[in-house]
């Protein structure tokens, strides 16, 4: 059974998806979240870091009215448009996970929307 998920906690899909799947009440499969504060619709000022805190701040609402939470996060994909960024957003993704971070692939990419510097979406089981 697929269940829509969605919250004004996190920023509205921009196109024609979901914020978040919850397939049979087991796993939740989050959109990717960039870095776009929810309230205004407009991306965060201050660059990569204040980026990549919203974007974990945005899935962290997504896995809450999903019933689930960071920790309970398998996998997760991050998109960087600039490789040259990856240090700084492993430093603030890496304050979201005490213990057993999930599984994760950086990939570079040409764009995103919005000119966004990063986007994470992530699959996680549901409590």
């Amino acid at each position: 059974m697929k269940n829509i998920v969605e919250t004004t906690k996190a920023p509205a899909a921009i196109g024609p998806y979901s914020q978040g799947i919850l397939y049979d009440g087991k796993l939740l499969f989050v959109a990717g979240q960039l870095g776009i504060d929810p309230e205004t619709g407009l991306m965060v000022y201050g660059g990569i870091e204040a980026e990549t805190e919203q974007a974990m701040k945005n899935l962290g609402a997504i896995l809450d009215k999903g019933l689930s939470h960071y920790d309970k996060i398998l996998k997760t994909t991050i998109f960087l448009t600039d490789m040259k960024n990856f240090a700084a957003v492993n430093e603030v993704y890496a304050r979201y996970f005490s213990d057993k971070p999930p599984a994760r692939s950086t990939v570079q990419v040409a764009g995103l929307p919005k000119g966004g510097l990063v986007e994470i979406d992530c699959i996680a089981s549901a409590l």
